[in-house]
């Protein structure tokens, strides 16, 4: 009879953090166009960078909300606020997320096999389908947005942080450890699979948690759809991941370009509908 000790298998190893400091501003480096030092840029920052990517959507939010605002209480009506509201996300990423939708759009739109769709999506133009897609969601977002404004400036400024909070969320989802790069450079490499799984779904919760938090100055049924315009938001982003990484193998900065712009609309639209 066999009495050595069995060992009990070793666990693997937890990957490397950086300072919340080093994080964060990672996280207002890389996602925002804020005038912020990126002062490392490794995988411990980039892990808990990712794991901070909400904060810098919700002062995105938060800032569009604010020009919002401003707009209504000028007389500048909805959709002129709307306009404004959602011009803001757009100006503080340099456009990159807007641009990184419609390379997606014309990579997943070209048919064509991982390799030339990754060539179509790095090429500096844009094809029909990214010009299309960048046109409906734009409008859709608008739309959504000045029918919040049209109930109150409180409804579409909620909406507006609750959108640029998931829309981030929705970039740390993708940073988990099972998604690999389709690329061995940029964005898209450096932080994918800097994420564990349990860390990603940790900060998806306490997401969904804040936005029913701040859906809750509406009482309780404001809780519960700000709650389920984000996991909409959340889950239609993943769909478009589970897309990707079946056509490119993988994720691109364009793709998290493309999450961040579809889990931003999905929220928005739904919290209209509602």
């Amino acid at each position: 009879m066999d009495t050595t000790p069995q060992q009990s298998p070793a666990r693997p190893p937890r990957p490397p953090r950086a300072p919340l400091a080093d994080g964060l501003r990672f996280a207002f480096g890389t996602l925002t166009a804020l005038p912020v030092r990126v002062r490392r840029w490794d995988r411990a920052a980039a892990h808990t960078g990712m794991l901070c990517a909400p904060l810098p959507g919700l002062l995105v939010g938060a800032c569009a909300a604010a020009l919002g605002g401003l707009l209504l209480l000028l007389d500048g009506g909805p959709p002129l606020a709307a306009v404004a509201t959602v011009a803001v996300p757009a100006a503080l990423t340099r456009g990159l997320h807007l641009d990184g939708l419609a390379d997606t759009a014309d990579g997943l739109g070209s048919g064509k096999p991982a390799e030339d769709a990754l060539r179509i999506m790095k090429q500096s133009d844009i094809g029909p389908f990214g010009v299309i897609t960048l046109l409906f969601a734009l409008l859709a977002q608008i739309a959504a947005v000045a029918g919040l404004y049209a109930e109150d400036w409180a409804h579409g400024a909620v909406a507006a942080a609750v959108a640029g909070a998931v829309a981030r969320c929705a970039l740390t989802l993708a940073a988990r450890a099972t998604v690999p790069a389709a690329r061995p450079e940029g964005l898209g490499a450096a932080v994918a699979g800097a994420v564990p799984v349990r860390s990603a779904v940790l900060a998806a919760v306490a997401v969904t948690a804040g936005c029913a938090a701040l859906g809750s100055v509406f009482g309780p049924s404001g809780a519960i759809r700000h709650a389920l315009a984000a996991v909409a938001a959340l889950g239609a982003a993943e769909l478009l991941l589970r897309h990707c990484r079946r056509r490119f193998g993988g994720v691109t900065g364009d793709v998290f370009g493309g999450l961040a712009e579809t889990a931003a609309g999905t929220a928005l639209v739904v919290l209209a509908l509602g």
